[in-house]
């Protein structure tokens, strides 16, 4: 089934994500930032013929984004982090209206795989290990640490009651690595994720984009990889 998809940010992943959609035959629009001023790009007359919106901006844009398209209806596919701090707002606005949501600290099949290393790995903890998080991007990620890192520090923590701190780095143009050491006196478990590029992520947010379409409700990411 071919979907019409706006796609808000022309950044490099945002950019990835309109060549991956078009690969896999969906009409895609996309707005850059300068286009899209006080969600001028996005009014109720330029959603209506479009299915799914996908969001790859910034943390400073993202949430009038969010606002205006579900205030009109739309399924929206967000992958830009840093507005955490309103999830329940915004999984109230979903119902209200209601529209279709899947947000996601990392749209990598990959990462969701190293969720669950790092869920069943966190028992350690509770053995006399020790744990950190670190995770490296390129430097133009705007938020640090990432919401990958956080994810991670979430998940961790449910799992174990622990606390790992999280140190980030910013270096050239790495896509995005993430590591997780866990180390006793008798020895040290090394996990890492690291991305070739970011392509991982540009198809699992169509791929998203795609099962999003027809459904209502609020999803995490994380609960939804595997029926993609």
């Amino acid at each position: 089934m071919s979907l019409n998809l706006l796609i808000l940010g022309r950044g490099k992943t945002g950019s990835l994500v309109a060549e991956v959609a078009r690969e896999r035959n969906h009409a895609v629009q996309s707005v850059a930032s300068s286009q899209n001023q006080n969600c001028e790009g996005i009014t109720v007359q330029k959603l209506r013929e479009v299915d799914v919106v996908i969001d790859f901006t910034t943390p400073q844009a993202v949430v009038a984004n969010m606002e205006t398209c579900i205030h009109a209806g739309k399924n929206m596919v967000v992958g830009t982090t840093g507005w955490y701090g309103e999830l329940d707002r915004f999984r109230t606005l979903v119902a209200a209206y209601p529209a279709g949501f899947v947000f996601g600290a990392n749209f990598s099949i990959g990462v969701n795989l190293f969720f669950d290393v790092a869920r069943a790995a966190a028992s350690a903890l509770a053995h006399g290990y020790s744990g950190q998080i670190f995770e490296r991007h390129h430097v133009h990620k705007k938020d640090a640490p990432s919401g990958t890192a956080l994810a991670l520090q979430r998940i961790i923590h449910d799992a174990s009651g622990y606390s790992l701190e999280v140190t980030s780095f910013r270096e050239g143009d790495v896509a995005g690595m993430h590591e997780i050491t866990l180390e006793s006196e008798a020895d040290k478990i090394y996990l890492c994720h690291d991305a070739k590029s970011r392509r991982g992520f540009a198809e699992g947010a169509v791929r998203a984009a795609e099962w999003i379409m027809g459904k209502r409700g609020f999803f995490d990411f994380q609960d939804v990889w595997r029926e993609l």
